[in-house]
Order: structure tokens, then sequence, then C-alpha cells
């Protein structure tokens, strides 16, 4: 075989090779999910902390960051709790919960959907109820052999007198310090009592008015957790009109960041909301019948606001033209 025979077949050797490792790199760097989403444990009691946590594998929103939105649902299918967590400077996120309230009541299998964007992630985990305390996965049993007895021949000895031993007096163990009693509406955290959280947050009034903490987003908090889910009507009604909300909520809030002009327009659609629930502060609710009443009353008057009193001007208009 001459010489350009040999390097002929040297190249092509080489080729081979570089396709297959270029293709095995390729291959193990297309495992990685654009939205990882996972739980720290795979099953929880009433009031354990469940902690979701995941990654973005590509941020491309990164010149305007937005918090991934964390959804957790029933196996119903209902929603127990929204929460939102902002990426850190590894494009990671991490979002803490306690698993009870009025809405964790079935036992089963628990779905939580993770959304960043256009980005989605999905994972799930099994909520016991009961005690309190978390689940434990029981340990395979581990069966020793007993080791085999040799008997030995044995051995005559003198008779040992033995010293009465000396009597321990045990000391009394300290009594364990009470744990403090938290109120209602508080659960105990690290040994100090704090608010408990209460459904989900109001994701287009808080990209509104630009934080959680404004006296608008605080308003409609009060009158959610203080009002309407004070009876099982209002509860129901919260179920029911959550899965509504947070099916467009995130894409509103998300677009209410980039465009400031949207974000105005949305701030002033949102004023006479407040004023009509600004009406439940000075009445008490203390029935279902009250409930119902009021709660009709109030969505009434949002449907003439936004809807009848906008036609009959337009119709007004309409009519001096002609």
């Amino acid at each position: 075989m001459n010489i350009a025979g040999s390097a002929s077949i040297f190249l092509l050797t080489a080729c081979i090779l570089s396709y297959g490792l270029t293709g095995a790199f390729a291959a193990s760097g297309s495992q990685e999910v654009p939205l990882s989403v996972e739980s720290n444990l795979p099953a929880y009691s009433e009031n354990s902390e469940v902690t979701i946590s995941g990654k973005v594998r590509d941020s491309s929103l990164s010149k305007q960051p937005t918090p991934v939105v964390i959804m957790v649902l029933n196996p119903d299918g209902g929603i127990v709790t929204i929460a939102q967590a902002n990426l850190d400077s590894d494009n990671e996120y991490s979002v803490s919960m306690v698993a009870g309230g009025p809405l964790w009541k079935a036992s089963g299998e628990y779905t939580v959907k993770a959304q960043y964007g256009a980005q989605k992630g999905e994972t799930t985990f099994t909520f016991t109820g009961g005690s309190g305390s978390r689940a434990v996965v029981p340990e395979p049993e581990v069966i020793v052999p007993e080791p085999e007895v040799i008997e030995e021949p044995e051995v005559i000895e003198e008779p040992i007198i033995e010293e009465p031993e000396p009597v321990l007096i045990a000391e009394p163990e300290p009594e364990p310090e009470p744990e403090p009693m938290c109120g209602t509406g508080t659960v105990l955290e690290d040994g100090k009592c704090v608010a408990e959280e209460k459904g989900g947050g109001c994701l287009i009034a808080t990209a509104a008015y630009g934080s959680e903490m404004a006296p608008q987003v605080q308003f409609l908090r009060e009158i959610r957790d203080g009002k309407i889910m004070a009876t099982e009507s209002g509860t129901a009604f919260m179920t029911g009109f959550n899965q509504f909300y947070y099916s467009f909520s995130p894409a509103v809030a998300d677009y209410e960041r980039e465009n400031p002009m949207f974000k105005e327009a949305v701030k002033l659609s949102l004023t006479p909301l407040l004023t009509s629930l600004a009406i439940l502060n000075y009445v008490d609710i203390d029935t279902e019948q009250e409930m119902l009443g009021y709660g009709i009353g109030v969505i009434l008057l949002n449907i003439g606001m936004y809807f009848v009193a906008p036609a009959a001007v337009i119709i007004a208009i309409k009519n001096r033209r002609k």
C-alpha cells in the first residue's frame, strides 16, 4: 500500500471518530429541560413545609426579568396555592409553603406547575394529611443471622465474692420549654408565630402598582381573606374564580411589566373595582345568606360599571350623530 492510500484511510477514520464524539456531546447537552421543577420530598403530611425549586436553562427574559409562577393543584384539579419566585444569578429559583389550610383537604397526588414566560415545567408529590409530621418511608428490615454457639468445656472456678455496686442517683432531666401558642391566622415557624398564607397573590394588581406591599394590593388581600373566605360560600367562589383568573393573569402581568402604557391603563381600569369592593368594609357579614347577598350585589355593580354604562354611552353617541 502506498503513502497516499494510507493517508486517505487515516483521514477517513478521524472524520468518523469526530462525528461520533460530536453527536455524543450534543445528545448529552440536550437532556436538560428548559424549565425544571421538583419538590424536596416525595410526600408530605398536614402542616409540613413544602419546598419547590428548579432552574431555567436559558433565560430569554434576562433584559426584563420576570418571576417564575408556581401553581399547586389538588387531585381534583383545583388550585390550592399560587406563589412567585425570582431567579438568582444561576437562573435557579426556590419557594417554600405550608401544606395546610382550607384548600388542603383531599389526600392524594398533588401537581406542581411552573411557568416562566413561554417555558413550562411540572412535577407531583403526595399529600397524606393527618398528624402534621412528615411522611417517612420505612426502611427495609435487615435480618442478621444469629451466630452459632460453640460449647466450651466446663471450667471449675473458685467462687468470687463480688463487691456491692454503688447506687447511682439519676439527676432529673430538665423539663422542655413550652412552645408558644399561636393565635388564629398565624402558624409556628422556627419558634415564632407568623401570618398564615391563604391562597395566591393578585398578579395583575401587583404588576400594576409595582409591589405586593402597595396599599391597593393589601386592600384586595384583606377583602379576600377577611371577608370572602370567612364563609364556605365565599371559599367555594374563590376556588372557582382562581381557576379562571390564574389561567390568563401571568401573561397579563408580564405584558404590564413590558409595556408602561398598558400598565397605566390596567391601573385606571382597576379603580372602579376597588371602589365597589370598599363597600364590604362597611357591612357585617356573619352568615352565608349575607355573603351571597352582598357578593351578588357587588358583582352586579361591577357589571354595570364595566359593561352597561359604556354600552349606554356608545348608544347615546350614535343616536346624536343620526
